[in-house]
């Protein structure tokens, strides 16, 4: 199961990679931008969790193929974002994917180091979202987990929901397993059905 999702965070890291990149397309940014966007995009929910768990060097420090996966894929955005390799759709699904992937490998890892549910699913849900975050601050956007979308939030659940596996002694594998299939389901169920969550409008603005 875990060298399964070992293979799914190369995926994640891929994805997120791309929709830096093309972020940075939209916001018609030089390549060096392109690149900043895509790396912050792909590591920086997992930097600073590490960095706030003293988790040090960071992951990418550790493992450098990271920073070519990211290069790549956004060179390869640059050149290719009109193929259909990048259907919206297609992201949509492969960014849930990564959403569900970041979001468990967060959790053991946090989990690892500090044996506390409740900071695993803080960091859990810290890795999954704040690189995307990242980038739409840094492309000049509200951020998507911060709209009415069903994002953090599905990762939040399944955070918990794999916490209260482990403490009820489940297998970690198929808890994993299913937890990660949990957060790919509420995600794509929301994207399927246009389900969001409640906003708060204030009429003040008015």
């Amino acid at each position: 199961m875990y060298n399964l999702i070992s293979w799914f965070d190369i995926i994640g890291t891929i994805v997120f990679a791309i929709s830096g990149a093309l972020a940075a397309g939209r916001k018609d940014m030089d390549i060096f931008g392109v690149i900043v966007l895509a790396t912050v995009t792909a590591i920086g929910g997992g930097t600073l969790r590490d960095l706030v768990l003293g988790a040090t060097p960071v992951f990418w420090i550790e493992h450098s193929y990271y920073l070519a996966i990211i290069a790549a894929s956004a060179i390869a955005t640059v050149y290719l974002h009109r193929s259909r390799i990048f259907h919206q759709k297609i992201l949509l699904y492969a960014d849930a994917l990564g959403l569900a992937t970041f979001t468990i490998i967060g959790f053991d890892k946090a989990f690892a180091i500090t044996q506390q549910y409740e900071i695993a699913i803080m960091m859990a849900v810290m890795t999954a979202v704040v690189g995307g975050m990242i980038r739409d601050v840094l492309a000049s956007e509200v951020p998507l987990v911060l709209r009415k979308e069903v994002y953090a939030s599905a990762s939040f659940f399944g955070a918990c929901l794999y916490a209260g596996m482990l403490h009820l002694s489940l297998d970690n594998a198929l808890a994993a397993g299913i937890a990660m299939l949990v957060v790919l389901i509420l995600r794509l169920l929301a994207l399927r059905l246009g389900v969001s969550l409640p906003i708060f409008s204030s009429d003040e603005k008015n």
